[in-house]
């Protein structure tokens, strides 16, 4: 069984000048159930379909299964996806050892920017980036499927 340990931060400051990968992508949930998330995507010109199991006490940890499908098969399964679309572009930012994939978000999401690091166990050490902010990590509103659910922009 596929792992994914990740720590999410929302982001305080410039980090598009040293990010070496820029991805357009927009998504929608086939199921945005906690226990079992079933996401299709385009990520530049390639399709993928995801499903994600609930995450551990932290939120850190969870299953992950992925695989690529074309992109016209994405297409066709947005249009029964559940209502909302995530769309962002994401950064890629080499901090240490560790790359740091950082969302800014579009839509009904606008104004919000995220990002993730995946780690080899919960408590491993990373360098922290200056413009890395508060740790959400296990925080249900920031999860994709919840932002379609409850967009940023109700948040206020």
């Amino acid at each position: 069984m596929a792992k994914e340990i990740e720590r999410k931060f929302l982001v305080k400051g410039d980090f598009k000048s040293e990010a070496f990968k820029a991805t357009r992508i927009t998504q929608g949930y086939l199921s945005s159930v906690p226990e079992r998330t079933v996401r299709v995507r385009v990520k530049g010109d390639k399709g993928f379909i995801t499903i994600k199991g609930i995450g551990n006490a932290s939120g850190a940890s969870r299953y992950e299964w992925e695989k690529e499908i074309p992109v016209e098969e994405v297409k066709e399964l947005l249009l029964i996806c559940e209502p909302g679309v995530i769309d962002k572009t994401r950064y890629l930012v080499k901090a240490g050892e560790f790359t740091f994939e950082v969302d800014e978000f579009y839509g009904d999401n606008e104004g919000l920017t995220v990002a993730e690091v995946e780690l080899p166990d919960e408590n491993a050490a990373f360098e922290r980036p200056a413009w890395l902010g508060e740790e959400v990590t296990g925080d249900p509103r920031y999860y994709n499927s919840m932002l379609m659910k409850n967009p940023f922009k109700n948040w206020k």
